[in-house]
């Protein structure tokens, strides 16, 4: 799987939980603090985050409960 992959997945998962309401690029990179073109070339495959593959599949060795923790633990330090 490629980074490409990843990115798209992840931004259809998101769209899905809002009921499948798209969401454009530009709002995803602000909600993610990134420059709207940065989040288009990860989405393009153009650019590759080297930490990304890496992150994915480090979450890949955890348990689904494990998964969520790490996962809010991480938004919560992002918060800050």
């Amino acid at each position: 799987m490629e980074i490409v992959d990843i990115f798209n997945i992840l931004h259809n998962a998101v769209e899905a939980r809002n009921n499948g309401k798209k969401i454009s690029q530009k709002e995803m990179s602000q909600q993610l603090g990134i420059p709207m073109r940065t989040y288009q070339d990860w989405r393009l495959g153009n650019t590759k985050p080297q930490a990304s593959k890496a992150v994915v599949q480090m979450l890949g060795y955890l348990e689904d409960d494990e998964i969520i923790r790490v996962v809010r633990k991480i938004n919560k330090l992002g918060d800050n």
